[in-house]
C-alpha cells in the first residue's frame, strides 16, 4: 500500500504562485509516474503533470511553460511549481501514483486551489 499526503494548496490572486507538494509512504519502491490531476466543480478529474521515476515530465497543454513539476526520489516527494495561476486553474489538485507491476493507481486525499481574479 502507498499512501500520498499533498501540501500547499490555497488562495492565491490570479498571476500569483503557489506550490504544491506530495510525500507518499508505504510501498514506494514499486511507484514509476507521480503527478497531479485537477478537478473543478462539477468536472472530471483533468491531467495537470506527471513524471516518471526517470525524470521525463509530461504536461497538459493548457499548463505548459506556467507549471513545473519535479520530483524527488530520494525524498519519495513530487512538486507542482505554479507560476501566473488564473481563475481557471481553481480546483481540487490530487496526487497521483501509479504501481505499474500490479497496474494499481493511488490517489491522495486532495488539496484545494483558489485563484481569485
Amino acid at each position: 500500500q502507498v499512501h500520498l499526503a499533498e501540501s500547499g494548496g490555497g488562495l492565491v490572486q490570479a498571476g500569483g504562485s503557489l506550490r504544491l507538494s506530495c510525500a507518499a509512504s508505504g510501498s514506494t519502491a514499486r511507484i514509476n509516474d507521480m503527478g497531479w490531476y485537477r478537478q473543478a466543480p462539477g468536472k472530471q478529474h483533468e491531467l495537470v503533470a506527471t513524471i516518471s521515476r526517470g525524470g521525463s515530465a509530461n504536461y497538459a497543454d493548457s499548463r505548459k511553460g506556467r507549471f513545473t513539476i519535479s520530483r524527488d526520489n530520494a525524498k519519495n516527494t513530487v512538486y507542482l511549481q505554479m507560476n501566473s495561476l488564473k481563475s481557471e486553474d481553481t480546483g481540487v489538485y490530487y496526487c497521483y501514483a501509479n504501481d505499474p507491476l500490479w497496474d494499481y493507481e493511488y490517489w491522495g486525499q486532495g488539496t484545494q486551489v483558489t485563484v481569485s481574479s
